[in-house]
């Protein structure tokens, strides 16, 4: 058997090992773990329209996108009745 110091050893292991750990996973975390251009810039992202006419234009782009994919499908839908296209056609 070991005897007092080697249960000093072992006692100190288990409280220095997560210590130390967490010590060397815990600093420095911007340089050693960032990957360069992950978040996108603040200029690309969505902007939320605060004003009056800034709104009314977002709800126009919002209304012509709905319609426009409205009438793809519906044109989709057509091609797919007609014969002229559709899955398994190629």
């Amino acid at each position: 058997m070991g005897g007092p110091n080697l249960e000093i050893f072992k006692f100190g292991m288990y409280i220095m090992f997560p210590i130390g750990w967490m010590y060397y996973f815990g600093t420095n975390l911007e340089n050693r773990f960032a990957v360069p251009d992950f978040w996108p810039a603040p200029e690309t992202t969505h902007k939320i329209p605060f004003e009056r006419d800034e709104l009314k234009a977002e709800l126009e782009r919002l209304k012509r996108r709905r319609l426009e994919g409205r009438a793809r499908r519906i044109q989709g839908g057509e091609e797919v009745a007609n014969g002229e296209g559709g899955p398994g056609e190629g």
